[in-house]
């Protein structure tokens, strides 16, 4: 199956949800984003913890993945709220480069009351227009998709990893675009990840992507053993970082890298063939996703053996395990068992089609277990302090 029925954008981009975004353009917006979110049914609301004081190269970082968020091709339209109009405009100017429906609402001058009524009403409308947009068929290879790992354990290099790298293959192969990062994850197999890079300018840009971020963790001077690997890590049995990286590059299948974003670097898909893209992210699971989304991804393989539980407010994850005590124990947050794989009873190409399978139905309007239990975990990364 090579076709799926998706949302197509103005741009010609292809989602594969249709939300109607209510964006606070700062932590002081929140209050008046959630009351247009309480009173219109069928908006998404995604508030977060940063003001108007980020500079530089964070500042910048901050405002790419507002405006990405906001760009996704799983948006239908925004109404972005700001305390002041000026930044809220520059996020939305943005959005608008894509042909999405966008408003802009600030609270200066206004008040939440008056802001909230007015945005309320411009969402009723906006509402409406979006459950009118209707699935069409497209090639697959329209696809923008991501993959990590979190709360791993020997289960996912061994098993849920792998079989994710078959989907990746299978994807690449289809003519998709599939994001990998969690950078400083990477120690101990960054060598192998550069062997992949499908030239010397790729490989020489990642070796320096990688190089800067080590070097940010080595000047704190400290030991990174119950951050990577994480608590989770050593319980499910992982050691050392070098042991977490092996086993988390196992997703990356077998094809070549064509690709390398640092954080601001946007997206852009191969001429020819697949793309399968390094990003450069924390290993936060929140703050990588989030990441990804705004660069484009519309669903998410999330690989887990001990299990994380982490979601997102714009693109649907789909949990994976290999380990039978997650998968029994936490039930209603695995969307897709492959423990199995470890008993022999499947394959290992079994098991990724049965990922694959899913994913697809996921695609074609299947909601996750996150997305029906709420998880909407949304975190900007933050490179330094604020102003």
């Amino acid at each position: 199956m090579s076709t799926i029925k998706g949302y197509v954008r103005e741009n010609g981009s292809v989602g594969i949800r249709n939300h109607v975004l209510i964006l606070p353009l700062d932590d002081l917006s929140n209050s008046a984003s959630i009351g247009v979110s309480k009173l219109v049914r069928g908006t998404t609301v995604i508030p977060h913890p940063y003001g108007r004081l980020q500079f530089g190269r964070d500042l910048d970082l901050f405002f790419h993945i507002l405006s990405g968020i906001g760009s996704n091709p799983n948006v239908d339209s925004v109404i972005v709220i700001g305390i002041e109009e000026n930044w809220a405009n520059k996020v939305a100017d943005e959005i608008v480069k894509t042909g999405k429906h966008v408003e802009v609402f600030p609270i200066e001058g206004n008040g939440d009351l008056k802001t909230i009524e007015k945005a309320s009403r411009k969402a009723l409308g906006m509402v409406q227009d979006a459950s009118e947009k209707h699935r069409t068929e497209v090639d697959i290879s329209s696809i923008v998709m991501s993959i990590k790992c979190g709360e791993s354990d020997t289960t996912s290099g061994l098993a849920s990893n792998p079989a994710v790298g078959v989907v990746v293959d299978r994807m690449i192969d289809h003519g998709a675009t599939v994001m990998f990062g969690e950078t400083s994850e990477l120690t101990g197999a960054e060598d192998i990840v550069a062997d992949k890079m499908a030239n010397d300018k790729l490989k020489e840009k990642f070796m320096n992507i990688f190089k800067e971020y080590d070097s940010i963790i080595e000047r704190e001077g400290v030991d990174l053993l119950g951050s990577q690997p994480t608590q989770g890590n050593i319980k499910g049995g992982l050691s050392t970082i070098e042991e977490k990286a092996l086993g988390n590059i196992q997703k990356l299948g077998h094809r070549k890298v064509n690709c390398v974003l640092d954080y601001l670097d946007p997206l852009e898909k191969a001429k020819d063939g697949g793309t399968l893209c390094f990003v450069n992210t924390s290993s936060a699971a929140a703050e990588a996703v989030t990441l990804f989304a705004a660069k484009g991804s519309v669903v998410h393989l999330f690989t887990t053996g001990q299990g994380n539980i982490v979601g997102n407010p714009i693109i649907p994850v789909i949990k994976i395990t290999a380990n039978p005590k997650t998968s029994s124990q936490m039930t209603e947050h695995i969307d897709v068992d492959v423990s199995d794989l470890l008993d022999l009873k499947i394959s290992l190409e079994e098991a990724g089609e049965r990922i694959y399978q899913y994913m697809l139905r996921v695609m074609s309007g299947r909601l996750t277990k996150a997305e029906v239990l709420q998880h909407d975990e949304f975190s900007p990364i933050k490179l330094y302090i604020s102003a």
